[in-house]
């Protein structure tokens, strides 16, 4: 078996895309074990497809659809970025700023995301900027929380040691806090990148005309499970996408991070040495 440079065999995933499909067939399309009326089968879902994509549903086609969802969790995103990380920056470096910020942040954060939606309503109307708000919500707070735990988990002698060879201040949040809590920071982000997601169809109730959360709203009201089924794919696929370019993202801004995992995974003949040297024992 052929292993990846960070020790995972390839060809798994596609492995279980394909037992996944396979089983979605047989159990839809051969042995009729699931009802058509509860999930629909490939071929329902292939025709689903070819008919948002071509002529359209819920007011608009899938390229629209698509843009218009990701436009909305890119600008709660950003904004939950520019927003979220400085403040838990200052929060992690500063005792002051967490005593001033902590209180208020330890109230809101047990506060879903959906739960603003009224107010997001009452205050911005049913336009985009509502939806953005409820989108911004949901990702403010993981960035919060891990962008402050990056700062508090640098080693004090390091800040010590900047210190001491004359850093300045703008030097050490530049050249040791920030990359420091680098690593906490993207896992923030990989978490906000999927509360954005999660948070959409909710966000997408309030007076959308397209989006992939439309999708799933009108063809629930119209009980038809195979456009439910690709409106859930399209959100499967986009934020799978995002999700990569981000990691592309952390692969250039920490190419140091790379190397690391790249050595503590093992040689590229160390597992067959492994499965050789069972095979003897056995």
């Amino acid at each position: 078996m052929r292993i990846t440079h960070d020790g995972r065999p390839r060809g798994v995933g596609l492995a279980t895309f394909v037992v996944l499909f396979a089983a979605w067939f047989v159990l839809t399309s051969v042995t009729h074990t699931i009802d058509a009326g509860r999930f629909p089968s490939p071929r329902e879902a292939w025709d689903a497809l070819l008919q948002i994509a071509v002529t359209g549903y819920a007011d608009a086609r899938l390229a629209a659809h698509v843009v218009q969802s990701v436009k909305l969790v890119l600008l709660g995103f950003a904004a939950a970025v520019i927003v979220g990380m400085p403040l838990g920056l200052a929060m992690g470096w500063s005792r002051a700023v967490e005593a001033f910020v902590n209180p208020v942040f330890l109230l809101i954060r047990p506060i879903p995301p959906l739960a603003w939606i009224p107010l997001a309503i009452v205050w911005l109307g049913l336009g985009d900027a509502a939806k953005v708000l409820v989108i911004w919500f949901a990702a403010f707070v993981p960035v919060v929380i891990n962008s402050y735990s990056g700062v508090r988990s640098i080693e004090p002698h390091l800040i010590e040691a900047a210190r001491m060879l004359g850093a300045t201040r703008r030097m050490l949040i530049g050249e040791v806090l920030i990359p420091g809590a680098l690593p906490m920071i993207f896992t923030g982000l990989r978490l906000s990148l999927q509360a954005c997601w999660t948070t959409l169809v909710a966000a997408e109730l309030i007076g959308a005309i397209a989006g992939l959360g439309h999708v799933l709203y009108q063809s629930s009201l119209d009980l038809f499970p195979a456009m439910i089924v690709v409106g859930m794919i399209g959100v499967a696929v986009s934020g799978a996408a995002m999700t990569w370019l981000l990691g592309v993202i952390e692969h250039y801004v920490m190419p140091w991070r790379g190397a690391i995992m790249r050595t503590m995974a093992p040689p590229p003949g160390a597992a067959r040495g492994i499965e050789r040297a069972g095979s003897a024992a056995a």
